[in-house]
């Protein structure tokens, strides 16, 4: 059964993102007091005393929305408001009701939708006192409470979730799993195809990421602008494709150290760094008009160094596909040599704009997460390291009075990324020359083409 719903809305800066923290039970949304922080809606899947659900965050209801992104913005929170169970309308007490909370009201009256008001920034007993203030509103009993604080947000869960009808035990967990490792190493089988994806969409600002999310879902899930830095949080979608899950990220450009900004900006990188950490495969998409640039090169490196999957997206290629197969092939010689670290790393050419390359990306994601889960026996393992040290012994190490390392057995331990064990006499004799043979030579017994391996070289008991 699907997850109910269930929204905040309200006008700016009135704390819905710090009651979206609050009920989900981390710094999720990024809080600050500058009006409209929130742009994108944020969904969180989150529980309640048992109860399951999923949290929308929504950029702030105006009536008069100035400029395009605000204008967005109001249509963002009214698809949450299209898309959610309940709502919650937040209101501010210090400020008391305001001709944009009326406005408010009034647009959830015509959703149709059951609406639990909540006056935040209750804090004291004068401001409770003005509670009744709300009732102005004609949306029920106003629930005065502090998302600061912590303050009335169980009274105001249980109206909440007293509206949601039971759609059977939504709490009840489901093993998705990513493939268990057996207790003997020669029983190993690939793990199972249904597993989750988890797939963050990186790189620099303004390089179209936003609209290549769009593009994937089929819907505008996300604003799309030409200015640089619109997404500020990290988003998550999930959706099927050829019945596989996924969840998508969309995350907040990412510029050089020297170059990020202090207060949102900031945090909106952090969370772009988050968003990698957590994902299986990192789209790191560039612009075809500025290709492989240092930039590109560092967000590439940080996805390779937390073991991620990586594709490379060049996105806006409409721009310049009229120049024919053999500007394309430049271009993914060019990228290659930039990230000369990571020479496996897929390169795909897509138009976001113009939903061209989308299909051809997915299925390239889709093989590179099969690849990821790739379990080897260990009897396969034995008789390839048998033969890569036959044919290239690992080298004598003067510093070590001459000693040459000497490799017992490897087995594989770990999957996304594929990890394996090699038992060694001292892993200080293993030169990183012979460790890069020994991960090439993985790739061409088991055809591991695309993904990142993990080499552990551990000393023998």
């Amino acid at each position: 059964m699907p997850l109910p719903i269930i929204a905040i809305v309200g006008r700016p800066n009135v704390g819905k993102s710090s009651l979206f923290n609050r009920i989900v039970g981390w710094r999720h949304a990024i809080v600050s007091d500058v009006a409209g922080t929130t742009r994108d809606r944020l969904m969180a899947d989150t529980d309640w005393e048992g109860r399951r659900f999923i949290l929308l965050d929504t950029g702030g209801l105006e009536s008069a929305p100035e400029g395009p992104i605000r204008a967005r913005v109001q249509e963002q929170a009214e698809m949450a408001m299209t898309d959610a169970d309940v709502i919650i309308l937040l209101a501010d007490v210090a400020d008391g009701v305001t001709p944009s909370d009326i406005i408010a009201a009034g647009r959830l009256r015509s959703a149709q939708k059951p609406v639990v008001l909540a006056v935040n920034k209750v804090d004291n007993d004068n401001r409770e006192f003005n509670t009744p203030e709300f009732y102005r509103l004609g949306m029920g009993d106003p629930i005065p409470i502090s998302a600061y604080h912590n303050y009335g947000i169980y009274e105001l869960m249980e109206q909440v979730l007293a509206h949601i009808e039971e759609q059977g035990d939504s709490s009840e967990e489901t093993e998705t799993g990513t493939g268990g490792y057996p207790d003997s190493p020669d029983e190993i089988e690939d793990a199972p195809p249904d597993a989750e994806l988890n797939l963050a969409i990186v790189g620099r600002t303004n390089v179209g990421k936003s609209a290549l999310l769009n593009a994937i879902l089929g819907q505008e899930r996300s604003i799309v602008s030409p200015t640089a830095g619109t997404t500020r949080d990290a988003i998550d979608t999930q959706f099927s494709y050829r019945g596989r899950e996924v969840v998508m990220v969309d995350t907040a450009g990412m510029r050089r150290r020297g170059q990020v900004e202090r207060g949102i900006e900031k945090y909106s990188v952090i969370r772009a760094v988050g968003a990698v950490d957590r994902c299986d495969i990192a789209l790191i998409v560039v612009d075809a008009s500025e290709l492989a640039t240092a930039q590109d090169a560092h967000i590439a490196g940080l996805s390779w160094e937390m073991g991620r999957g990586v594709i490379v997206v060049v996105n806006k290629w409409d721009l310049r596909d009229e120049q024919g197969r053999y500007a394309r092939a430049e271009a993914e010689a060019e990228m290659r040599q930039r990230l000369h670290f990571m020479s496996y790393v897929p390169v795909r050419f897509t138009s976001a704009l113009h939903r061209q390359g989308i299909g051809g990306l997915m299925d390239t994601a889709m093989e590179l997460w099969d690849e990821r889960r790739r379990l080897v026996s260990s009897r396969d393992l034995q008789f390839m390291l048998a033969d890569a040290m036959s044919e290239h012994h690992p080298p004598m190490v003067k510093r070590n009075r001459g000693q040459r390392a000497l490799i017992n057995r490897v087995r594989q331990v770990g999957i996304n990324p594929p990890t394996f064990l090699f038992t060694v006499n001292d892993p200080r004799l293993i030169h990183y020359t012979y460790k890069r043979y020994l991960e090439n030579r993985i790739r061409d017994a088991f055809g591991f083409d695309s993904t990142h391996l993990r080499l552990v070289f551990r000393q023998a008991a």
